[in-house]
């Protein structure tokens, strides 16, 4: 194949992929200016055949057939309800910078069509929570997942906010050695789960409070029955302390909110016409007692007697 030809064919994928979709098509007039416009010369046998090349090669490339054959691109590799679900997601979280958020947009755009891409550009409405500024995080969450595929121990600083909001760093600049296992996404935030060494038990860390990520020549530190979905499952908002077994009583109308929050696989047994036990591993935290504290009686804790005195403590505490 000539360099023209060459040049011919990817000039044809060019417009069908940016100019047509369902509801927009090109026809072989259409495609011969396009070309013209780039100093091609050609003929229609040029098109029917250059198509035919690119069917071959499979791109799907739908003809609608008439006294002017049309043609568009039909399936592709994100179809327009996917591409609005991940721009939507992209608007909205609260990782993502303002500036990144319209970098990613802008490369969402390029997977359609650009009358479909003006689809993707409309307002999303956040909780209020404001987007970070720290674009580094990117670059953290990269080298965390491949300390965690390639099994290799990391070392990093920490930081907080003095009351004036400034940034410090933690320890004065201690640097944490950590084995990650996992990253879990939970409440629009990142944390890193694995064992630190520092604190000689497993540990989690807000990924965009950790700055300096760099390998560490220590000794990775395995555990093969880390579970991260029973790790978010049972430590409630990422306050891992230990766990223990509760046990639930419940009104029958609140069965929907103890699956989302520990799954179908949830033991659970009638009690009465009006209420199921649910027994639960949680670790008794704050964030637990508050989504008991929600549902203003349905859900009750039964025991152990010492969950249960933890969690009048706090009520009383939050009373006054």
């Amino acid at each position: 194949m000539t360099s023209e030809n060459q040049q011919r064919l990817l000039l044809l994928l060019q417009l069908l992929l940016t100019q047509t979709d369902e509801t927009h098509y090109v026809s072989v007039a259409d495609i011969l200016r396009f070309w013209e416009a780039h100093d091609i010369h050609a003929n229609r046998k040029n098109v029917y055949r250059d198509i035919q090349l690119l069917i071959d090669f499979g791109v799907d490339i739908i003809c609608i057939r008439s006294m002017q054959n049309r043609y568009f691109v039909g399936s592709r590799l994100f179809e327009l309800p996917e591409l609005k679900l991940l721009a939507d997601a992209v608007a909205s979280s609260h990782l993502v910078t303002e500036k990144k958020s319209a970098a990613l947009l802008q490369k969402l755009s390029r997977l359609t069509s650009v009358h479909n891409a003006e689809y993707l550009s409309r307002p999303v409405y956040m909780d209020g929570t404001a987007k970070p500024d720290n674009e580094t995080i990117y670059y953290a969450i990269d080298a965390i997942q491949t300390a965690i595929h390639e099994k290799q121990s990391i070392s990093f600083q920490y930081y907080e906010y003095t009351p004036k909001k400034e940034k410090v760093l933690k320890h004065k600049g201690y640097r944490y050695v950590f084995s990650p296992y996992a990253l879990i996404w939970n409440r629009d935030f990142y944390y890193a789960m694995g064992w630190s060494t520092k604190h000689g038990k497993l540990a989690q860390f807000r990924v965009d409070r950790m700055t300096t990520i760099q390998q560490s020549d220590a000794e990775y530190i395995a555990d093969p029955s880390f579970d991260p979905a029973g790790y978010v499952r049972e430590g409630f908002g990422m306050y891992h302390d230990e766990t223990h077994r509760v046990t639930l009583l419940c009104e029958n109308h609140t069965m929907k909110n103890v699956i989302d929050h520990f799954g179908e696989a949830v033991y659970t047994t009638p009690a009465d016409p009006r209420h199921f036990r649910a027994a639960v591993d949680v670790a008794p935290s704050p964030p637990f007692f508050a989504w008991v504290f929600t549902f203003g009686g349905g859900i009750r804790i039964e025991g152990p007697a010492d969950v249960l005195a933890e969690m009048k403590d706090m009520a009383a505490w939050l009373n006054g």
